[in-house]
């Protein structure tokens, strides 16, 4: 599956897949990113738009919500659970911190409530794209800490030869904390880094997150090796 390497020119020839069934704002929208050097693509049901990120490799998805057929929601659950890590920007009118929370919940990297601008939009896209440079690996592709292999090309990993299925935040999260060498990182850093910092995700998430995390990787989630808490400041990585 395709994954994002990009530089974060100011003009690129990224892919930007829209997923929305309005045909004159996802006109808008087209026309206004290929001004920004993007190619576009346009999607008006669900179904469409999982064809068109299998043919069609996005870097960026930009997807409504109340769409014919398959939902917003079904279409970004099917496509996470394909194991589909595309940047994923929500576009819809509803509002409500709960169907914002559930977006997330679902692990969409933004969230634009209608009528929004095409410059906000079109800056949104770039620092996903600056973001998703910034993750592709420099250091060698498998990262070792015991029994504990991260495997930074396949994003997989696997202890003591056994998989480890993490969902794609969890991964996220698992490299935020690898890569500061032992250093703690404070729940606030881990919602900047991981999550983007949205104001509708909470620190009960990361929580949630490492919890997951330690399910999956921890011999004795209970008692930790790797994931370590430090009471009151955030969590760290036991090298």
């Amino acid at each position: 599956m395709h994954s994002p390497m990009l530089a974060a020119d100011a003009r690129t020839s990224a892919r930007v897949l829209v997923v929305e069934d309005n045909a004159d704002l996802a006109a808008g929208i087209e026309y206004n990113l290929r001004l920004e050097g993007f190619e576009v693509r346009i999607a008006p049901d669900g179904r469409e738009a999982l064809a068109s990120a299998e043919s069609f490799a996005p870097d960026i998805i930009l997807l409504d919500l109340m769409l014919p057929g398959l939902d917003g929601y079904q279409v970004l659950q099917t496509l996470r659970s394909r194991g589909v890590r595309t940047p994923v920007v929500i576009l819809s009118a509803r509002g409500e911190e709960a169907d914002k929370v559930r977006g997330f919940r679902l692990d969409a990297d933004h969230y634009v409530t209608k009528p929004f601008g095409i410059l906000e939009l079109t800056e949104r896209i770039r620092a996903l794209l600056r973001r998703s440079e910034r993750d592709v690996p420099q250091s060698p592709p498998t990262l070792r800490f015991g029994e504990l292999a991260i495997d930074t090309g396949s994003r997989s990993v696997t202890r003591g030869g056994d998989p480890c299925p993490l969902s794609p935040k969890a991964y996220e999260l698992l490299l935020a904390l690898v890569r500061r060498d032992g250093a703690v990182a404070s729940r606030s850093d881990l919602l900047r880094e991981v999550w983007g910092y949205s104001a509708f995700v909470t620190t009960r998430t990361v929580d949630s997150h490492v919890a997951e995390l330690r399910r999956r990787i921890e011999a004795d989630p209970a008692n930790p090796r790797y994931v370590i808490t430090v009471w009151k400041v955030g969590y760290r990585f036991e090298r």
